[in-house]
């Protein structure tokens, strides 16, 4: 049972079904997770297949040197996690399932036995994320649907490394698996905001400690590139976020609230168009995020950003000590909400 409830976690969530269709949903978590068991292969068996490309081998080779460096740099735990590949045949693992009321930031949840609340609902099958979508939207909420690359069970499973995975760049690919094992190193119940900030920085904090040591000069400055347009981009969504707060916080008129929700978002996008044809020089790489910008993808970005700072800045006041950090977090998450 307490397995089966693990499965659960995995798939993500939110409280909109009941009965049978929560049944259905445990169903396709129990039957997705035993598709990736049953399809993995240890990495060294790739590795010495001969039928492996040589552009696989060298990114698997990648991740067993990330593996070892956040065992013995990021003390992250030791476990049977990403020394299995699986070839999934689809550009996702899960597709996960957002969303908030028309006039809220708040995540609609889904609370499970064991694993707690979460602000999120995941489903292996795209078509089953898109049916739940389109239930959720016809309840007038906003809804927004993203494919997730890998995702962590916690412990419970040797997590495989997924070929979905293997579309990042060496940089991206590492903070990735980073952010899973930290998941497996410290889980708050019923407070995702705390599990994806946490699981973020000690990302962040480990590509840090990768590029000092084994970087080039060409991934440092890509690195720096990539989280300056993040800071960016969190710049633009954070304001933005505080005035839906304060329109939402005043339950006027619908129409005219549904008018001042899209004046918010239409100002939200022009800066944006202004930031990307200005400092960033064209670059598009949030194009399609912002022309499909809503309350759901907002709340989604707050989940796994907005206490990243706070976790960063108390790491450096331990004196970056790694362990001291994780006992500090763990004394938090060990604290009621």
């Amino acid at each position: 049972m307490r397995r089966l409830a693990a499965l659960a976690l995995i798939c993500t969530a939110a409280p909109f079904w009941s009965g049978c269709s929560v049944m259905g949903y445990y169903k396709q978590g129990v039957l997705g997770q035993m598709e990736l068991m049953h399809k993995r292969e240890p990495i060294t068996e790739v590795l010495q297949d001969e039928a492996t490309s040589a552009a696989l081998a060298a990114r698997l080779e990648q991740v067993l040197a990330y593996r070892r460096f956040a065992l013995q740099t990021l003390h992250l735990p030791d476990n049977g996690s990403y020394m299995h590949y699986v070839d999934l045949q689809r550009p996702y693992v899960v597709w996960n399932v957002f969303a908030t009321p028309e006039f809220s930031l708040r995540p609609v949840q889904s609370c499970f036995p064991v694993v707690g609340c979460l602000s999120y609902r995941g489903y292996f099958d795209p078509e089953d994320a898109k049916q739940a979508a389109d239930e959720l939207d016809a309840k007038g909420h906003d809804v927004y649907v993203g494919g997730v690359a890998a995702y962590s069970t916690l412990g419970w499973f040797a997590d495989p490394v997924l070929s979905s995975m293997m579309r990042w760049d060496e940089l991206r690919l590492a903070q990735l698996i980073f952010h899973e094992l930290a998941h497996q190193q410290l889980y708050a119940d019923d407070d995702s905001d705390f599990n994806e900030a946490f699981a973020t920085a000690v990302s962040v904090i480990g590509i840090r400690r990768w590029l000092h040591t084994h970087g080039s000069a060409e991934q440092r400055q890509a690195w720096q590139q990539y989280r300056q347009r993040q800071k960016d981009f969190l710049a633009l969504v954070r304001p933005t976020a505080e005035r839906l707060k304060k329109l939402y916080a005043v339950q006027g008129d619908a129409q005219a609230m549904r008018e001042a929700k899209a004046e918010v978002f239409a100002d939200l996008r022009r800066d944006y168009l202004q930031l990307r044809d200005g400092r960033w020089q064209g670059y598009d790489g949030y194009n399609h995020w912002f022309e499909t910008v809503n309350n759901a993808r907002i709340a989604a970005v707050a989940t796994y950003h907005d206490w990243v700072p706070a976790f960063l800045s108390h790491y450096e006041r331990l004196g970056e000590d790694i362990d001291a950090f994780y006992a500090a977090c763990a004394e938090v998450a060990s604290q009621p909400a």
